[in-house]
């Protein structure tokens, strides 16, 4: 029988499970991807692999096939794309997300806000609405603050003159 530390956190699904495996699997291409994707090198070898579709125009007198091989190509490339960057935006953002998180915990900010990601869309208007208008309050709070040091600043200046 295993022994396990009774403070390490709980790994989210069993290492030895399938769906667990494909899900691991599936992470580490997307990050890999979006990351080469998102270099100038990766720009460079799709701006020559449809520079080279075009010059190949001639060649295959502009025939259907000829276009459908680049149409086709980028359709897929697109459609898969799609998959793995969302993947990666979404580990980014629940990332980013429990750092904030974190940082609001230990400050002295409202840790009411910590999860609100959870709630519906017209909740987090509502919150949004309210801080809005709570910023508005402090800054009109700090031009009226402003206003009557300048004005105690010029009554004191009368006074030593």
């Amino acid at each position: 029988m295993r022994q396990t530390d009774p403070k390490a956190r709980p790994a989210k699904g069993n290492a030895e499970d399938p769906h667990s495996r494909a899900a691991q699997l599936f992470g580490e291409i997307a990050s890999r991807t979006s990351q080469a994707a998102g270099r100038a090198l990766t720009f460079m070898i799709a701006a020559g692999i449809v520079l080279i579709w075009a010059i190949t125009g001639p060649i295959f007198h502009y025939s259907d096939t000829w276009q459908l091989v680049i149409n086709t190509g980028t359709t897929i490339v697109t459609f898969l794309m799609v998959f793995l960057i969302q993947n990666s935006q979404n580990r980014d953002g629940a990332a980013i997300q429990v750092k904030l998180d974190e940082l609001i915990r230990v400050s002295a900010a409202h840790n009411s806000f910590v999860g609100i990601e959870h709630l519906t869309d017209d909740e987090i208007d509502e919150i949004r609405t309210k801080c809005e208008l709570r910023a508005q309050a402090e800054k009109v709070g700090d031009e009226t603050v402003k206003k009557a040091g300048k004005k105690a600043k010029r009554a004191a200046d009368l006074v030593t003159e």
